[in-house]
């Protein structure tokens, strides 16, 4: 069993930035893929970044790319969202996602296996 942790939520102006933690604890997820997904009021969850086993691999929604950057670090058992430039559009509660058995990272939701309680982020204009 894996339980996620989000942290570094908040409320921030418009070009601010936020950092956002998620720590793993239980099984392992150093051997697999992770994700950031987001779901703002009245919308559907929607895929934001993905990274590797490794960390070798990422990939981003095109909405937030050259603003979020994906890293983890393995032997902390933790993914991470850098965010960037932030809009009001990026308001939403975000969701860190774990795969334990697969490698390469995947922008659908339905394949991660174990998901955060999430974490709010308002970005005001």
């Amino acid at each position: 069993q894996v339980q996620l942790v989000e942290s570094g939520g908040g409320l921030v102006q418009a070009g601010g930035s936020l950092r956002l933690s998620c720590a793993a604890s239980g099984r392992t997820v150093s051997s697999g893929a992770m994700g950031w997904f987001r779901q703002a009021p009245g919308k559907e969850r929607e895929f934001v970044a993905a990274i590797s086993r490794s960390g070798s691999t990422t990939y981003y929604n095109d909405s937030v790319k050259g603003r979020f950057t994906i890293s983890r670090d393995n032997a902390k058992n933790s993914v991470y969202l850098q965010m960037n430039s932030l809009k009001p559009e990026d308001t939403a509660i975000y969701y860190c996602a774990a795969d334990p058995t697969r490698g390469v990272p995947t922008t659908l939701g339905s394949k991660y296996d174990y998901w955060g309680q999430g974490t709010q982020v308002t970005v005001s204009s």
